[in-house]
């Protein structure tokens, strides 16, 4: 199918080798895990368990709250240790409240399970509603929960889904793995959420640099005409949703709209995956695929994580450090978040962790902006980052939402491109509070 050029982006060194051929592997059960209630965008869930009471894995142990929200589901079965306050995924190491769960060992699940033998025999109301009572969430790392966005089909004309398996965070190979090894399950939910949005077109974007991914994919999906595996240029941040729609329909999403203005929803290849997991076999969201990788970890890997383990398991599962890391992230190097501390989480939308060396992270001092405009050509949006970041500077903040700074969807692309290493997404991040 013909592509849409889209303006800006950058081509940072991928690094992926170092995992992507790494098959995926499963993490033994921790000491403790640490389920934050709040995984989510949206209002955190409401716990219904208490200290001392035993679970089995599965079980719901909190409650959505609201229009937008996700319920949190145990990992394994085990003891509540207590309920209280434990570092998130923030760089500030803010604690938010947290449920503790002391693993049994017996890894027994719940007898309540009601799998759907064929969901495509559901109306879009009842795969809503499981989606939303299993917890899922989108996987990407937007955590926005996904049964809100099959409800879009009430207040849209929606004709599109598109997956997302752009992937395009440097290091990150998660996804690749999910489709590589898990081709047939991860179509099988995405034909689920398209049977859930009603639409009749499904696109299945994957950039060049996955060739087994995308030959996995299409191989799985040869049979559904409705189907479509597209293959897109290697380029950041392809994988933003409003420039993947473009890029692949050649309309834009207006601005500080939504993708289902134009009649289309993408969710991520773990969305889809989950999805699956869901209907055919009642399993709520309680563990993830996740990239283990950087300069300073001894053995890269791509590993599944129950929910709640505390990152310092992940690094001893693969070795621990080589070097001392400059930096740990949460995430990828361009959009994700320092790690304050190992004792941090895996939650729902951790899909890496990355242990940096100095110069992986490109420590370097700021100097004065010289006006090239690197930036400038750099941005997806169209706008001018060097402009933005000087009002927020001297305290115009007003100024700089005119010049379109909500419309910045911090890739981190101006601040890559800058040769006087101004930290240019930190000013919008400040600035948008």
């Amino acid at each position: 199918m013909k592509l849409f050029k889209i303006r800006g982006g950058v081509h940072p060194q991928d690094r992926k080798q170092l995992s992507a051929n790494q098959a995926i592997e499963n993490l033994p059960l921790p000491p403790l895990l640490h389920i934050p209630l709040q995984q989510h965008i949206g209002a955190p869930a409401e716990p219904l368990v208490r200290r001392g009471e035993t679970v089995l894995k599965g079980a719901l142990l909190a409650r959505s709250q609201g229009a937008i929200s996700a319920p949190v589901h145990a990992p394994t079965s085990g003891r509540i240790m207590g309920i209280g306050g434990f570092p998130a995924h923030h760089p500030s190491g803010l604690s938010v409240r947290t449920i503790t769960l002391q693993p049994d060992g017996n890894d027994a699940w719940v007898d309540h399970l009601d799998p759907v033998a064929d969901p495509f025999t559901l109306q879009p109301d009842d795969i809503a509603r499981r989606v939303a009572e299993a917890g899922i969430v989108g996987m990407g790392g937007a955590t926005f929960p996904a049964a809100v966005k099959l409800n879009l089909r009430n207040r849209y004309a929606l004709h599109t889904l598109v997956i997302n398996g752009a992937e395009c965070e440097p290091y990150l190979t998660c996804d690749d793995r999910l489709m590589r090894e898990q081709p047939d399950e991860v179509l099988d939910g995405v034909l689920i959420l398209a049977r859930g949005l009603g639409v009749e077109r499904i696109l299945i974007a994957i950039e060049n640099n996955k060739p087994e991914a995308f030959a996995a994919m299409n191989s799985a999906a040869h049979a559904y005409s409705q189907v479509e595996v597209v293959g897109l240029p290697t380029r950041y941040p392809m994988g933003s949703e409003k420039h993947l729609v473009q890029t692949l329909t050649g309309r834009e999403t207006p601005a500080r709209g939504l993708t289902a203005d134009i009649g289309i929803v993408v969710q991520n290849v773990a969305t889809a995956l989950a999805v699956h997991e869901a209907l055919r076999h009642a399993r709520p969201l309680i563990s993830r695929v996740m990239t283990v990788s950087g300069g300073a970890i001894r053995q890269p890997r791509n590993i599944h994580v129950p929910l709640g383990t505390p990152l310092s398991s992940l690094i001893d599962f693969c070795g621990g450090f080589k070097q001392k890391p400059a930096r740990l992230i949460s995430g990828g190097p361009m959009m994700g978040q320092p790690v304050p501390s190992i004792r941090v989480p895996v939650v729902k939308g951790s899909n890496g962790l990355l242990a940096l060396t100095e110069e992986e992270v490109r420590l370097r001092s700021e100097m004065p902006c010289i006006r090239c405009a690197s930036c400038v050509h750099a941005c997806p949006c169209g706008l001018l980052p060097l402009d933005m970041a000087a009002q927020i500077r001297v305290g115009s903040l007003d100024a700089s939402v005119n010049l379109g700074l909500l419309d910045c969807i911090a890739c981190g692309s101006c601040a890559y491109a800058c040769p006087s290493h101004i930290p240019l997404v930190h000013y919008f991040n400040y600035a948008k509070g």
